[in-house]
Parts: structure tokens; sequence; C-alpha cells
């Protein structure tokens, strides 16, 4: 067969105008896993943890999951904690104010975690990209050392007293129950 210039300058042009036509698929992110914590009751509710057994609560503080009592829709791709990591739970809430929390203590053994690790903070900055379920701001500590974790999340930041880690949750969260 012979072809003209003419007849694949011709081809060339349509193909060119179907491609002009055709728009990229938009790029779609799924969360990545466990990046949300959420609060229901106390026995509903997730916090995060570092991803894998035996982690240093600070130095994962970029690269914690939620973990969860239950499964919960709110929290999608959450892990569930082992057997017996929640200890106790104490579910307070302000609605005039719009904010829940969980406090309680836990068995640090179930996940390896070491009672030498003082613990730490994780909230909207980190990990990145987290956030408590149906709220704008959240705080979480968790502090093996003494066997206690506290969550809050809230409306408003000011009643997330991101600032004062160093302190625990006894300070953070004043008058939630650890027992």
């Amino acid at each position: 067969m012979v072809y003209t210039k003419t007849l694949i300058a011709t081809a060339l042009a349509s193909v060119a105008l179907i491609f002009s036509h055709v728009q990229a698929a938009p790029v779609t992110t799924t969360p990545a896993r466990g990046q949300i914590g959420a609060i229901v009751d106390k026995d509903n509710f997730c916090f995060f943890l570092p991803p894998k057994k035996g982690g240093n609560i600070a130095a994962n503080e970029d690269k914690a999951v939620a973990f969860c009592t239950a499964e919960l829709a709110a929290a999608p791709k959450a892990s569930i904690f082992p057997p017996g990591f929640i200890q106790t739970a104490f579910f307070d809430e302000d609605k005039t104010k719009g904010w829940v929390q969980v406090t309680g203590r836990m068995n640090i053994t179930t996940y390896s975690l070491s009672r030498k690790d003082g613990g730490g903070q994780y909230d909207i900055k980190a990990p990145v990209g987290s956030s408590c379920a149906g709220y704008n701001h959240y705080v979480n500590l968790v502090e093996p050392s003494d066997g206690v974790y506290c969550i809050r999340c809230c409306k408003e930041k000011i009643d997330c007293n991101t600032g004062k880690s160093q302190y625990g949750c006894k300070t953070v969260l004043p008058g939630a129950r650890y027992a």
C-alpha cells in the first residue's frame, strides 16, 4: 500500500483531535491506614498508637494509626485494640462547648509497649492527615509509663489543650477519670 502525505497528515490530525478531548482521570486518594479516630461512647472509641507492637509513642507521632474498641464506620481502616488492652474507659462530654472525651487505663503488655516510655501526644498535626470523626480538633495522649490514655475531640481548638503534652493526661484533661 502506498500512503500519501495527505492521507498521513489527515490521520495524524484525527488522532490529535481525539486526544485533545481526552482528559486525565481525576486523582483520588484514599485515607491512609487508620488516620481517623472517633468517640461514640465509652464502649466505642478509637485513639492512636504506633503502627507496630512495641513502638515508642513519641517516636511514632508522625506514623501513628488509629486503633478502635470495635469496627466503627466513622473510623475506616482502623485496627482493633488487642484483647485486654483497654482496662477502663470513662466517657465525658460537654454538649454546650461541643467536645467528647474518653480516658482510662490500659494494659500496655498486650501491645508490647514499654513501661519506660513516658508517652507522647497525637493531634491534627501529627500524624499528618489525622482527625477525629465529626470534630475539627482532637488531642490524644498515651502514657505507657503510667498506664493511662486520654483523647478529647473538640469543635473548637481552645477546648483541645494541645500545647501541654509534657504535663500528661491529668493536666491536659483535668477532672478526667483514670481509675
